[in-house]
């Protein structure tokens, strides 16, 4: 065969420009190393081994994943680091390659040591074409679990010498942690023994801690022992729903609450811990700077606590999150200086705190996805909390030592000069006469401050923070009161919703502030076109809803409708800007259209829908 020349001196031109493509390649071919099981006892981490596709949308089904993952689509989950994607609103697909080596079919345990995690599918392809399917989640009763455990665990079977690739679907509203374990039922069980044992000495000693405190309210009535009971139960609460043990033993057909029970029981028991703060500090004399912050921080807990009535569930859980690192630093700071004027009790509450908060802030940021999930972030806040409920009594114990002596003091102090105070109160009547009543003002001022504190919390409960209008809890108040007028008086109720026509691409252009700013302002011209007996509320978003009371014909609703859309067509100057939207609106009324309040809303629904179907800046009548 003839060769040119110039052929031998091409040839390395040619390797190197192959060596090249293949390395352009190789990261897309990149996989984990599949599993191999050789042994049918033990355990086996699946981190090293996991394979991560994201899925943003949360619409890829098993077909398109497995396309993705022949296509090279999936990372390798140590590029990760570990599997802790904070809160995120994407769902995760998880390619966990399996090998099995051994001589016969062999059970398995699939452990994802998290039990808050809202839903896990698995998808178990088969050579033969058949997939396995298997579903579980705190979303669902605890009876309809694939395996009854704390943890969600999902059974699995090998034949003999089979090789396939497992597939997780993973997507929660609060923090997406996934510690993957492997184990033979054996050791599983061995493996539930230890832990069950641990929890059982962790609840039976919070149990013991929280009814001693209990009965020493009882003999001693002072509220800080009554505090610490709430403290302590609202711990067990979030504990229980962190641990598993409360879906599984003691509310395991309410999933509902199971979902929810995590963040309200720890924003409670950031609650309880800032009051008893407070109280045992007495933050409000010792430094009120400080009181201040505490309350505030409080404040936050109790709207995170309420978090399912009030917000969405991942605000709420990222809320007590952030809520509970900043107040494991002021609780600290708070100590340290109660322990610098030589408090009673002030040196057990700074260790107690330190060691409970620092727990609670790596729980927090490990949440967050800002440490990684070890033993102590996924468990030290139980040892510390643990050890905190321990130097918490110590430190109520040494209170009241402290008072005890100092009342010996005083009467000690009293019995030598009881002649001289008689002699005193004999010649200063009037002045304790002036302190009594100082003191009695004093009361009267904080009486007054507990009742603005309260009543504020109220108004947060009912009002949306934005605008001032009332939010969805006050809105459904005052549609059943207008139903209870109509029927009593043979009027009509009016719903109007009200939808924005042109926010969004406000809100995308100029930022969301001015975007807030244009919602107040929206706010107050339909506050100002209906009665003062009418309702005007926030659903959310740019969504509106106004509740017409007493009205006498349907013509009345009508015009308010008119009215108002007219009203939001006006444009609106912000910052030098001429800002421009316009409403659709949607009117029912009862009795025509529902005797209810969600069938009056959907009918609204429908009519405002109606209403954008007819080109917007318009309202439509329920059958129009």
């Amino acid at each position: 065969m003839f060769h040119s020349p110039s052929a031998p001196r091409d040839r390395p031109a040619l390797l190197w420009q192959a060596l090249l493509f293949f390395l352009l390649l190789l990261p897309a071919v990149v996989r984990a190393h599949p599993l191999v099981l050789d042994q049918d006892d033990g355990s086996f981490a699946l981190v090293p081994h996991v394979e991560v596709l994201e899925d943003p949308g949360g619409k890829l089904d098993l077909a398109a994943v497995r396309q993705a993952a022949a296509a090279g689509r999936f990372a390798p989950a140590h590029a990760l680091g570990e599997l802790n994607f904070g809160y995120s609103s994407s769902a995760f697909w998880l390619r966990i390659p399996l090998e099995s080596r051994l001589q016969r079919s062999s059970p398995w345990l699939l452990e994802i040591a998290f039990p808050s995690l809202d839903r896990v599918e698995l998808f178990l392809p088969r050579a033969d074409g058949r997939v396995d399917y298997q579903l579980t989640g705190d979303r669902l009763p605890f009876a309809e679990r694939p395996y009854p455990n704390r943890n969600l665990v999902l059974p699995l079977e090998l034949g003999p010498g089979e090789s396939l690739a497992l597939y997780l679907r993973v997507e929660s509203e609060g923090s997406l942690t996934l510690p993957l374990t492997l184990w033979t039922p054996d050791a599983f069980r061995l493996h539930n023994q230890d832990a069950y044992a641990g929890f059982s000495l962790y609840y039976g000693m919070l149990l013991a801690l929280g009814l001693y405190n209990l009965l020493l309210f009882f003999a001693l009535r002072e509220r800080i022992y009554l505090v610490y009971v709430a403290f302590a139960v609202s711990m067990a609460v979030g504990q229980l729903s962190l641990n598993g043990l409360g879906n599984e033993y003691i509310w395991p057909a309410f999933p509902a609450w199971g979902n929810v029970a995590l963040p309200s029981g720890f924003a409670a028991t950031g609650f309880f811990g800032a009051i008893f703060t407070r109280l045992f500090l007495n933050t409000r004399h010792s430094n009120p700077r400080a009181d201040k912050l505490i309350l505030a921080l409080a404040a936050g807990f109790a709207v995170a606590a309420l978090g399912p009535v009030l917000l969405p569930y991942r605000w709420a859980a990222i809320l007590t999150s952030l809520l509970g690192a900043a107040f494991s630093a002021v609780a600290v700071a708070v100590g340290v200086h109660a322990q610098l004027r030589r408090h009673p009790g002030a040196r057990y509450f700074l260790l107690a705190w330190s060691l409970l908060l620092v727990g609670v802030g790596m729980m927090a940021l490990r949440n967050l996805g800002w440490l990684p999930t070890t033993l102590f972030t996924s468990y030290g806040m139980q040892i510390g909390s643990a050890l905190e409920m321990l130097l918490l009594s110590f430190a109520l114990a040494d209170r009241i030592q402290a008072e005890r002596l100092a009342r010996e003091l005083a009467q000690g102090e009293a019995l030598h000069s009881k002649q001289d105070l008689v002699n005193a109160l004999r010649s200063n009547e009037q002045l304790l006469e002036a302190r009594v009543a100082e003191r009695t003002r004093d009361l009267a001022a904080a009486n007054d401050r507990l009742l603005a504190n309260e009543q504020q919390l109220q108004r947060m409960a009912r009002h949306d923070p934005l605008t001032g209008l009332a939010n969805r809890l006050l809105l459904d108040d005052r549609i059943s009161h207008g139903l209870a007028v109509g029927r009593r008086n043979g009027t009509r109720l009016a719903l109007l919703l009200i939808d924005l026509d042109g926010f969004k691409p406000i809100n995308d252009e100029h930022g969301h502030a001015v975007g807030d700013q244009l919602l107040v302002v929206l706010a107050d011209r339909l506050q100002r076109s209906v009665r003062a007996v009418d309702t005007v509320a926030r659903l959310g978003g740019d969504e509106f809803v106004l509740v017409l009371e007493d009205l006498a014909a349907v013509e009345d609703g009508r015009q308010v409708a008119a009215k108002v859309v007219a009203e939001m067509s006006r444009p609106v100057v912000l910052e030098g800007r001429e800002l421009l939207v316009s409403a659709s609106a949607g009117l029912a009324f009862y009795p025509e259209d529902g005797e209810d309040a969600q069938t009056l809303l959907r009918r609204a629904d429908e009519a405002m829908y109606e209403a954008k179907r007819a080109g917007r800046n318009t309202f439509r009548q329920v059958g129009q």
